[in-house]
């Protein structure tokens, strides 16, 4: 889950003269697919894993070695800096191949990295971006595979990340370092860049025995959370430096704040904090007393003043139905079941998901795709919570429409429109991380998957649950 920045408003989506959002929102519905029209799990496994083999091999075909594809061009993309490479598909991609079995892919994955990957390079990384893809990626491949080289890997570019924490006087990260000199840069940063490592730098620090990781993971959680409003509300941005609100809206679950809240939970649940768990209530509660409202028959989460709760907005962003499998897990079945029902009823209106609406004005702000995979991992979480076949048939419908609307010849690539589609040129590293993992688990009975105790970070990425032979 990563910020987005939100284009003007455009066209309504659908009724214009309804009376209220939500029934604008949904308009004149497609029929929605039957349970029936659901494969038999076997068979979805198989069609879920093809389409993840169909796309990686154009990425192989194509890119391999470099950070990303353009399927439709035929050409490639570097993600973290111009004319620099991580291979940023290759790590996102390792335990997806390990969890379908690919296990000669996983070892030319594997073989790359310890050869080619250079944590060293005089670029200006994204701190967020770097721990929750690159450090998250190679500690879910060392986990599936226990090559240590992937470890040592893996701590070289913590380590050289870690200047953007030591050197905060405030001990929230710098949004980028040079890797290269340690230099740090970008003194305003939204919340889940502050907030989105305590998984991955815990781990580490439990792996390796040294405290350092844990302790700036935790710092930084800590200096957010102490800077809450009177009515427990977090606002967006803070300058890093003096620990000032650049922006004051409380905007939970939108970027750019979404998997803070999401670390608080899964930090507690890794590794058993207490303090993370009591930090996630307080501020869920919070969230859902002054920002959850109804408008259609539909729940959506408003925007408003973090010091006042005075509504400033009313926007809904793809990246936050990640919420909808957040507050199943964190305790709040019922409220994540009813988020969930919202963005199915925008699914079942559109040919694949819009990147983000005004459900006040029942109007599309970004009618991008972007492969985003935070709808289906709320499909995984609340599927696995409650073995209910719902979620199921949901996630198989949010497939299909991916499958019929934005396959290519070389894999798959984002939508620039998405009503009618109009293709883009681009398959995003994040998708081999996570829409097709979480479908493949949902249908697949996975041996090497714990169903019971695994744990996915906000990238997709295994951190516990790896059933190796």
């Amino acid at each position: 889950m990563r910020p987005i920045s939100l284009p003007r408003r455009r066209t309504v989506l659908s009724a214009a003269a309804a009376a209220t959002a939500g029934a604008a929102l949904a308009g004149p519905a497609r029929a929605l697919a039957a349970p029936a029209d659901v494969p038999a799990d076997a068979a979805a496994a198989r069609e879920i894993r093809d389409e993840f083999v169909h796309s990686w091999e154009g990425y192989k075909q194509v890119a391999w070695g470099w950070d990303e594809v353009r399927p439709v061009s035929g050409t490639r993309n570097d993600f973290f800096a111009d004319g620099r490479t991580f291979g940023l598909s290759i790590v996102e991609a390792l335990d997806t191949l390990w969890l379908m079995g690919l296990d000669d892919d996983v070892r030319l994955c594997a073989d790359w990295i310890e050869q080619h990957l250079d944590p060293a390079q005089d670029a200006d990384v994204q701190v967020f971006e770097a721990v929750i893809r690159l450090v998250g990626g190679l500690l879910a491949g060392h986990l599936c595979t226990g090559r240590d080289a992937l470890l040592t890997r893996c701590r070289e570019l913590a380590d050289r990340l870690l200047p953007a924490f030591t050197r905060s006087p405030t001990g929230m990260p710098y949004r980028y370092v040079n890797l290269r000199t340690g230099a740090v840069s970008g003194t305003t940063s939204p919340l889940a860049e502050i907030g989105s490592n305590v998984l991955e730098f815990g781990l580490l620090s439990q792996l390796t025995g040294d405290q350092k990781y844990w302790d700036a993971a935790k710092r930084a959680l800590r200096a957010v959370v102490q800077r809450r409003s009177a009515l427990d509300l977090l606002g967006t941005s803070l300058n890093i430096e003096s620990g000032r609100w650049k922006d004051t809206t409380a905007c939970a679950p939108n970027p750019p704040v979404d998997s803070f809240y999401e670390y608080l939970w899964a930090g507690a649940e890794l590794f058993g904090d207490g303090e993370l768990r009591d930090w996630y209530r307080l501020l869920t509660d919070a969230v859902l007393g002054r920002q959850l409202e109804r408008q259609g028959g539909y729940a959506w989460y408003r925007q408003v003043d973090y010091a006042t709760g005075r509504t400033v907005g009313r926007g809904a962003s793809e990246l936050g139905s990640f919420y909808a499998g957040l507050l199943g897990k964190g305790g709040d079945l019922d409220a994540g079941r009813d988020y969930y029902r919202t963005w199915t009823m925008i699914l079942d209106n559109n040919p694949v998901v819009p990147e983000a609406i005004d459900y006040g004005g029942a109007s599309v702000t970004s009618g991008r795709n972007d492969l985003r995979p935070e709808y289906v991992n709320s499909s995984f979480d609340l599927w696995r919570l409650t073995g209910d076949p719902y979620f199921k048939e949901t996630a198989y419908r949010y497939f299909a429409g991916l499958r019929d609307n934005l396959r290519v010849p070389g894999g798959y690539t984002v939508a620039d429109e998405v009503s009618p589609v109009r293709r883009g040129d681009l398959t995003p590293g994040y998708w081999f991380a996570e829409n097709p993992k979480y479908l493949y688990l949902m249908f697949a009975a996975a041996p090497r998957f714990d169903y019971r105790s695994g744990l996915l970070s906000t990238e997709g990425k295994l951190l516990r649950g790896a059933v190796r032979g």
